[in-house]
């Protein structure tokens, strides 16, 4: 073992993750480790303004640093107001000026998905529909096939069945991006908050037309439909939370 004056010496220059993990050496080293100088240090480092009083603004230092030195990763949510069965959604599909897809889908069939993805589907395409991550999917009865130089553009409603309200998810974005390795065509839209969350904005939709290789070159053959708000809704309720904030007319 080092030298309690080797410790001291050296702790001062330790990161704090690296200072928590010498806690777990020793009790001695836990003792050196939770002086409140050290975290003193970290937190000049970080936040200078909070060493320019005499006392620190937490209880301690070390309390300061070990709430606020990174981002809460995971929050528990309370169950949301909604659920799947009070919802349904209204998809339009346009090539051109054409309508070629128009369904009004139940919250429940857009949570169930799809199933067992067809034969015929791209490996990426088959791992990412049966990896366990959160999705909405839809299989497309019967398929669409659209040549890849046209313009095809969709439009999302989300409607209440409670209060027999409707809210936007998406108005008539393009899918501008063909992603041919994922066997994707992906288009977005920013969604429109109810004026009770001012401060809640840029937060995008997604909607993806899954295909797969017909054998004809520059057309996709539709089977699915995916929908999805990035990183920010990674679960059923969270999902149903952001639904939740939309502007309800």
């Amino acid at each position: 073992m080092l030298s309690e004056e080797v410790v001291k010496a050296v702790f001062p220059f330790l990161e704090g993750t690296d200072l928590v993990s010498c806690m777990g050496v020793s009790k001695r080293w836990r003792e050196i480790a939770q002086d409140d100088y050290l975290w003193k240090c970290l937190c000049a480092k970080r936040w200078p303004s909070t060493c320019k009083r005499p006392s620190p603004p937490t209880v301690t230092y070390y309390k300061l640093f070990q709430t606020f030195h990174r981002r809460q990763q995971h929050r528990t949510l309370l169950p949301p107001r909604l659920s799947f069965n009070e919802l349904v959604f209204y998809i339009d599909i346009w090539t051109e000026d054409t309508l070629i897809f128009s369904e009004v889908v139940p919250g429940p069939v857009l949570e169930k998905g799809i199933g067992v993805p067809p034969f015929g589907v791209g490996d990426m395409l088959r791992f990412h529909l049966e990896s366990p991550e959160y999705k909405m999917t839809l299989p497309v009865e019967p398929r669409f096939s659209v040549p890849e130089g046209q313009t095809v553009s969709v439009s999302v409603l989300v409607g209440r069945k409670d209060s027999d309200r409707v809210a936007r998810v998406i108005d008539k974005s393009k899918f501008d991006y063909v992603d041919r390795t994922a066997y994707r065509a992906l288009a977005y839209d920013y969604l429109d908050f109810s004026p009770f969350y001012p401060f809640v904005s840029g937060i995008r939709a997604w909607i993806s037309l899954l295909f797969m290789d017909c054998g004809n070159e520059g057309v996709i053959d539709v089977f699915g439909i995916e929908m999805d708000f990035c990183d920010i809704a990674k679960s059923k309720e969270e999902v149903l939370w952001l639904l939740d904030m939309l502007d309800w007319k």
